[in-house]
């Protein structure tokens, strides 16, 4: 792992000095590819922004060694969610939470950095990873066509670091969770549960001096709980 790092931090020296950047096509089925990046320097009230002890690119390597595993292993295993609708006639606010289906673990280890370039204050690269033929099938049985495709969108404030982005993803879960059941579902419902696999290329930006992230999702129902069950 450390040897990684070492070499993501020599090769991000390297293309900011001959400005590399490369154009390829994404992957998500068998092989992952895909590109992320982070800021070159942190938000300056985040206490990496303090550091100074450290190498002109650790926080970049450290920031893309976060995302990546957390986006990948909801590409992977996916993640379960709990969903209540607000309800102002019963009293109820709305409440979501997600978690993930099953840590990545060890396979984390296998994640891949290449051709990483510097672009208007950003670290770019291409993350890698391929699944295994178990993970394969596990894609192929999300894509079937008895799991709905559902999108949405969500916001993160870029001075939390990388709870920003996850909050954001959080907020793009259930975005699309509460936009495919409104149009579904004629009563609301106590809960909803389920589970949510990232079915292509994640899209973080930064929109209005916040994170932005976009993802496309299959979806699997597991129980709609109504008012009247007990």
């Amino acid at each position: 792992m450390e040897r990684r790092i070492q070499k993501l931090t020599v090769c991000l020296v390297f293309s900011a000095a001959v400005g590399l950047c490369t154009a390829q096509t994404p992957s998500v089925v068998e092989h992952i590819r895909i590109p992320l990046w982070a800021e070159a320097d942190a938000y300056p009230g985040l206490a990496e922004a303090q550091d100074t002890a450290g190498g002109i690119y650790d926080y970049p390597v450290k920031r893309l060694k976060t995302i990546a595993p957390f986006l990948i292993n909801g590409m992977v295993n996916g993640w379960n969610f709990v969903y209540t609708p607000s309800d102002k006639l019963r009293g109820v606010e709305e409440y979501f939470e997600f978690s993930d289906i099953q840590p990545l673990g060890g396979a984390a280890d296998d994640i891949s950095y290449s051709s990483p370039w510097m672009q208007d204050g950003k670290i770019t690269c291409w993350v890698e990873f391929t699944r295994t033929p178990q993970m394969i099938r596990n894609y192929g049985l999300w894509a079937s066509i008895s799991h709905p495709v559902i999108s949405g969108k969500g916001y993160g404030k870029i001075e939390d670091g990388f709870d920003g982005i996850t909050d954001a993803a959080k907020e793009a879960v259930k975005e699309a969770v509460r936009g495919y059941f409104r149009g579904r579902i004629k009563n609301k419902p106590k809960e909803i549960d389920g589970k949510v696999l990232i079915r292509n290329q994640p899209a973080i930006g930064i929109d209005a001096g916040r994170y932005m992230v976009q993802l496309d999702f299959f979806l699997e129902t597991d129980r709609i709980l109504s008012y009247s069950q007990y």
